[in-house]
């Protein structure tokens, strides 16, 4: 590649990769901003207002850390339809837009809850378009070699700006005055960089595939051509733009006649699908509600409990929680998923989450009473770093994975979106719930519901999920082919897959067929 092409192709990189940046701040500066001093005057969330009224204090803390979540989940729904429609590039660029406004209402809310839930659940739906389009233009633009590497910068993005948000918190709240500007200027700081990759978008083409599915092939072929920096006649290049179109013209061919309830349908009568299908919605439900987003949302909360004393250092901590959690999720993502397997990351995922929680619950069982123990305090402080740990190598990415892998073509489209809508369903719950979780269960109880999930995801997810690791996604569905409670054993071999494969298409081109006869 010439110099100036190979910028190209990594200036879109980077400007695609920060459609990661609102989520990510979202849970790490907005969430941590909510416990600025200048944020809780400004919207009433001093616990000494509350006397006698805790739960309705933790509804209002909820309600305004949630409710971006929420507008999330309607988002990525949005997402699907809109990619297709006016492609992934526009899609970029007006999700990137209707996330800044809502940035700017929220900031300028001064104080006013309806609206600051307004603007929360405005901001989401931008932030929850970018989650979907963000991944699939990046997948679409990288080179098939270092596709999943390309991929992972959303997700590198998506933590680096967790991390920063909480030591942006920790500045604010040493260096300026408990104002409306201190909460306003943390909380528009994310518009910045980006409002640069919404600018450097302009100079940016869509996607060659979705060119392509719009049979706009000139321009599809000198998207490609600009972004491997090479001449349209190269012939790696038009090897390429084959291998795309070839790859069009057979999804059209396998979704010929196809409607939604005609897929739904057959995800709910054609035994492997069905049993994909539950399976990646039973990895979303033990991802989210085995701690996940909750215990970031609050992180600073969080260590404050386990017995850092003081608002500063509080948030220190959480930076350094963010810090782990993008070391190793870039250790999963680069190397761990690749070379030992999705099975193995997220059942030792699950087991270091597990013995977190198992500790805190017992932490925080004995509050008061610990509060002075260093030794027990600094144990507590160490769990919630080893869950961080555990959770980056194992259900943040791998839920990810699964969905977009063991889904044949035919379903893969309502799959995937069915369960992102899911898990932005479930994380609104989940971080809409945790206050009141702390409140009612007097924390350690939380603890003991997390722990109750990890263990019963050990147990289901370790006996229904078959590795996929380097099994092609043609030959997927021999992974499914027996009992759901034997899927740990399921692998691929020579006879088995030449035996199981003439069953498994035959049941399932029989039920299809059917499908198609009747849909006819």
């Amino acid at each position: 590649m010439a110099r100036s092409t190979l910028c190209y192709y990594y200036l879109a990189l980077v400007c695609i990769a920060c459609a990661g940046i609102p989520k990510g701040y979202d849970e790490g500066g907005f969430s941590a901003s909510v416990k600025l001093p200048s944020f809780v005057d400004d919207f009433n969330l001093k616990s000494s207002h509350w006397k006698g009224r805790e739960s309705a204090l933790a509804d209002r803390i909820a309600n305004i850390s949630s409710f971006g979540v929420l507008g999330a989940a309607f988002g990525s729904l949005a997402a699907l339809y809109l990619n297709d429609r006016i492609g992934r590039l526009r899609t970029f660029q007006l999700a990137l837009l209707v996330w800044a406004s809502g940035i700017l209402m929220q900031v300028f809310s001064s104080g006013i809850y309806g609206f600051m839930l307004f603007a929360r659940i405005w901001g989401g739906l931008g932030s929850g378009s970018l989650t979907v389009t963000g991944p699939l233009f990046l997948a679409e633009i990288s080179t098939a070699k270092k596709r999943g590497l390309m991929v992972s910068l959303y997700m590198v993005v998506l933590l680096t700006f967790l991390t920063l948000g909480f030591f942006i918190n920790y500045a604010a709240n040493k260096h300026m005055a408990a104002t409306r500007e201190q909460y306003r200027l943390v909380q528009a700081i994310p518009l910045i960089p980006s409002g640069i990759a919404f600018i450097c978008s302009f100079w940016l083409t869509d996607s060659p595939r979705w060119l392509a599915s719009q049979d706009r092939y000139t321009e599809a072929l000198a998207a490609l051509s600009r972004l491997r920096g090479s001449d349209p006649s190269d012939l790696e290049v038009q090897q390429e733009f084959e291998q795309i179109e070839a790859q069009r013209r057979e999804k059209m061919a396998d979704l010929a006649g196809t409607s939604l309830w005609t897929v739904v349908k057959e995800i709910a009568t054609v035994p492997t699908y069905r049993s994909r299908y539950l399976l990646v919605m039973t990895m979303q439900t033990v991802a989210q509600w085995s701690g996940g987003n909750g215990i970031t949302y609050y992180i600073p909360q969080i260590f404050q409990y386990a017995g850092i004393k003081g608002e500063n250092s509080s948030l220190i901590s959480s930076g350094a929680y963010g810090i782990v959690k993008l070391v190793f999720t870039m250790i999963f993502a680069w190397g761990l998923i690749d070379i030992i397997g999705r099975r193995r990351c997220f059942l030792a995922g699950l087991s270091l989450q597990l013995a977190a929680h198992i500790y805190m619950a017992a932490y925080m069982s004995f509050q008061p009473g610990v509060a002075s123990n260093k030794s027990a305090s600094d144990a507590a402080i160490a769990s919630v770093f080893i869950y961080a740990v555990g959770w980056s190598i194992g259900l943040c990415t791998v839920q990810y994975l699964y969905g977009t892998e063991i889904f044949p073509t035919r379903i893969r489209s309502v799959g995937y979106a069915s369960s992102m809508v899911l898990h932005w369903l479930f994380q609104f719950a989940v971080v809409r719930v945790t206050p009141n979780m702390f409140v009612s269960l007097d924390v350690w109880g939380a603890y003991v519901f997390w722990a109750l999930i990890c263990g019963l995801g050990i147990l289901i997810l370790g006996l229904w999920a078959p590795e996929t690791k380097g099994v092609p996604l043609e030959r997927m569905g021999e992974l499914f082919s027996g009992h759901w409670w034997m899927g740990w054993k399921a692998k691929l071999g020579p006879q088995y897959g030449e035996e199981m494969s003439k069953k498994q298409d035959a049941s399932e081109e029989k039920v299809v067929s059917e499908m198609r006869v009747e849909h006819v």
